[in-house]
């Protein structure tokens, strides 16, 4: 009768390979590790943006406003055989603007007051420690997307303006201002928003403050019938932020204010000193 073989002794595993350059039995990993920069935060802040439905659905209705408020206003000036004189086309385009805006605020708003809310802004300091560049990376992804999106809509909607009517034909510099310029603007008050939510820290409070900052001004103005408060009235009219989109479309309420380009560079300053504003909130407030 044959015996079984005996059992074999277990063998231990071999030891681990001493990595290069480094002591025996630590393992060193061959994808290359790096310092995240300001590249990694914008890509982040970018997935993000581009995947909650607030984005969708603001920009969506906000190019929804511009086009078909713009159209709708060609065609009924168009039906009503109106004279336009040296009215330029692309001064209809006002009005879609103006209540597109208020999706621009409330996008830039919840950029950032919705993470508070949720508590997502942990996970996002924790994946980003730098709060400065958190902000700038938000504050980057948020202008270019509403840049594009905006001065492209407002000149598909130039175009189709000039040919429903004929009117005074544009110049190049009207045509940039009311397209690029107006897509400047419009993202820039976007950023007073952005900020604004990350002072407020939330999101009805901050988008409340904004339409306020929007509308109060004209409003109040429109009210202010004592002689007393005359300068205060005008000075409400030529500043107000209707006003001032107005007057990139040269269709200013007042003879007086600020004119051409003149708005961008207020908004421009008002956002900056918001923008400082909330990076020293940032870095001095907890989450």
């Amino acid at each position: 009768m044959t015996m079984p073989p005996p059992p074999q002794a277990h063998q231990a595993p071999p030891p681990p390979q001493q990595a290069q350059g480094g002591p025996t039995g630590l393992y060193s990993s061959p994808i290359p590790v790096r310092t995240p920069g300001l590249g990694d935060a914008i890509a982040s802040e970018w997935t993000k943006i581009r995947s909650v439905r607030s984005t969708m659905w603001t920009l969506g209705v906000m190019i929804v406003l511009l086009t078909g408020i713009g159209l709708l206003t060609a065609l009924v000036v168009d039906m009503s055989d109106a004279p336009l004189d040296d009215t330029p086309v692309l001064s209809l385009g006002f009005f879609g603007v103006l209540l597109g805006s208020i999706c621009v605020i409330t996008l830039g708003v919840l950029t950032i007051s919705s993470e508070y809310g949720t508590g997502m802004i942990r996970t996002t300091l924790t994946a980003c420690p730098s709060r400065a560049r958190m902000l700038i990376a938000k504050s980057v992804v948020f202008f270019l997307l509403t840049f594009t999106i905006t001065t492209v809509t407002t000149g598909i909607v130039g175009v189709l303006q000039t040919a429903i009517l004929d009117g005074a034909t544009p110049d190049t510099e009207y045509w940039v201002r009311s397209t690029v310029g107006i897509g400047l603007y419009l993202a820039t008050l976007g950023l007073l928003s952005l900020a604004l939510g990350a002072l407020i820290r939330h999101s009805a409070g901050a988008i409340t403050i904004m339409i306020a900052l929007v509308l109060l001004p004209l409003v109040l103005a429109m009210f202010m019938f004592s002689r007393s408060l005359a300068d205060v009235q005008q000075a409400l009219f030529e500043y107000s932020i209707p006003n001032q989109l107005g007057a990139m479309y040269d269709m200013s309420v007042t003879a007086s204010g600020p004119a051409g380009w003149e708005p961008l560079w207020i908004i421009l300053g008002l956002a900056a000193v918001a923008m400082t504003g909330a990076l020293v909130s940032l870095d001095r407030r907890d989450v």
